[in-house]
């Protein structure tokens, strides 16, 4: 079957459209985004901008007309962090809904968080033990950790590096200066803070591998020295927590403009680079974890992967 999964991410609408059936490892054979930084979008009052709004509606349809054209069988179409949070999220959903035909699946972070963690699972195997899963998304960052394909402990923090970089650090993709040594300190201690809880739960659980996926880890990785995209999905990735220090010393120094022309760094997610490694350094060095393998694999392959489990064997 042909199936199309859209999502409403904090940072991005992404359509990926794959060929798969039960059991079958799912090919990519389409993929669109639109990049509307829709966590950068929240006014003083939590509300989804009406500019952000617009720009939503219109990659909804966009994403309509192309998943028609590509003939999917069915098309999966969830949103995450920045439209779970904002205030008005029930009319921006009603809306995408009446001008687009597209019905929005809110995700809570620990369905976030359960679904990244089969897709990383099915990625390594079951060979890799009790899995310790972490991503961090525009919005918030979701752990997970678990030995079966449905984690023991699944859960979301609002540690996203665009809400992040828009709350604390203030700056965006035109700060020609980089962010004052006292701002990243605070927001280090703010990190630090609200990683206290989940530090505690998931050394209960305990784990055997840590994995790190999504953009923003992918994105230290190679900085850190990590194989580039051009090398394929096979190549195995890390990230280790002493070269994601030296990333973090040379980044926190240069502007989100001079960040952009680094090889590896989207040129419109580079300004929220420094936060989200921030939180990455922290969480790994709270865990005492000295690398994470990096996986390819994140949400929307957890959701295309349990929307094949629930069909029956061809």
């Amino acid at each position: 079957m042909r199936l199309g999964v859209l999502d409403v991410g904090s940072n991005t609408v992404h359509l990926l459209v794959v060929d798969a059936h039960h059991g079958a490892h799912p090919w990519p054979a389409h993929s669109e985004k639109a990049v509307l930084r829709l966590a950068e979008q929240i006014g003083k009052d939590g509300a989804l901008t009406k500019t952000g709004a617009d720009a939503l509606v219109k990659a909804a349809a966009d994403a309509m007309t192309a998943a028609a054209r590509l003939v999917t069988d069915d098309l999966l179409a969830f949103a995450t962090s920045a439209v779970r949070d904002a205030t008005n999220s029930a009319a921006v959903l009603a809306r995408v809904r009446e001008e687009t035909g597209v019905r929005l699946q809110v995700l809570t972070g620990a369905d976030e968080a359960r679904a990244t963690f089969l897709a990383v699972r099915r990625w390594f195997g079951w060979s890799a033990g009790r899995l310790l899963v972490m991503d961090i998304g525009g919005g918030s960052l979701e752990l997970a950790a678990g030995i079966g394909e449905d984690p023991d402990l699944a859960m979301s923090l609002p540690l996203g590096a665009g809400r992040l970089t828009r709350d604390r650090l203030h700056i965006d993709g035109n700060t020609a200066t980089p962010p004052s040594a006292h701002r990243v300190d605070e927001l280090l201690e703010y990190v630090e803070d609200m990683l206290d809880p989940a530090v505690e739960k998931l050394s209960e659980v305990g784990w055997d591998r840590p994995v790190a996926t999504s953009k923003t880890f992918r994105t230290l990785a190679r900085l850190a020295g990590a194989a580039p995209s051009t090398s394929g999905l096979w190549v195995p990735r890390q990230l280790h927590r002493d070269g994601l220090r030296q990333v973090i010393g040379f980044i926190r120094h240069i502007s989100p403009r001079e960040l952009s022309g680094l090889e590896g760094v989207s040129a419109r997610r580079a300004h929220q680079l420094l936060a989200g490694a921030i939180v990455a350094e922290a969480t790994m060095r709270r865990l005492n974890i000295d690398a994470v393998d990096v996986c390819p694999w994140a949400l929307r392959e957890g959701v295309i992967l349990r929307r094949l489990d629930q069909l029956e064997p061809a």
